[in-house]
């Protein structure tokens, strides 16, 4: 262990008398650290050089053994974590690729649908367009059979009130004529002439 020239001057001035040493031109050495007092005097134990070689042999070893831990234990638990988040990132990008796929079939299927569900509107509804128009033609052809039948019995009812209109004026004729010449000539006359002249004058 090293002592520092301050503390070294320290100690021999509380003890001015020396315990062990030679003659006057030798050194002076204290009992409490067993080192000269001249030596090393004024240099920083470190920058000693008659410490250099223990101070290369320990930083060679320091240095080894700091290679030794950084190879054997941080380095491969940095290079496990590393990794760890390369397989992490992976499966991420995996599937985030395939969330992507499954959202583009998806969005596949869904165009597919809706594409097949306009064709279905419109096959529904030009179906629904023939139908109408279907049914329509047959509720028309069915009012204009149904006024034709209604137009033909009122042509025949009309005919038949016409043909009996015409029998009871003919008979009224008749019979307004049998009186007019009744009482004109004051003489009856026959029946089936005034008939005849009826029928004759209407003809």
């Amino acid at each position: 262990m090293f002592v520092s020239t301050a503390f070294a001057q320290t100690a021999t001035d509380s003890q001015p008398a020396p315990v062990s040493g030679t003659d006057s031109g030798s050194p002076v050495v204290h009992t409490e650290t067993g080192v000269a007092h001249e030596a090393g005097k004024g240099v920083f134990p470190p920058f000693d050089s008659t410490h250099y070689a223990s101070q290369l042999l320990w930083l060679a070893i320091t240095f080894g053994l700091f290679y030794l831990f950084m190879s054997r234990v941080v380095l491969p638990r940095i290079g496990g974590v590393i990794e760890t988040r390369r397989d992490r990132i992976a499966q991420d990008l995996e599937q985030a690729a395939r969330l992507k796929t499954d959202a583009d079939n998806a969005i596949a299927a869904y165009e597919q649908e809706l594409a097949e569900a306009r064709k279905r509107a419109v096959i529904i509804g030009q179906e629904a367009r023939d139908k109408a128009k279907a049914d329509i033609e047959a509720e028309r052809k069915t009012a204009e059979a149904s006024l034709e039948k209604k137009l033909a019995e009122a042509e025949t009812h009309i005919a038949a009130i016409k043909n009996k209109a015409m029998n009871d004026l003919s008979a009224i004729a008749e019979d307004t004529a049998a009186e007019i010449v009744e009482k004109l000539l004051g003489v009856k006359t026959d029946k089936a002439e005034i008939t005849a002249s009826v029928k004759a004058v209407s003809a």
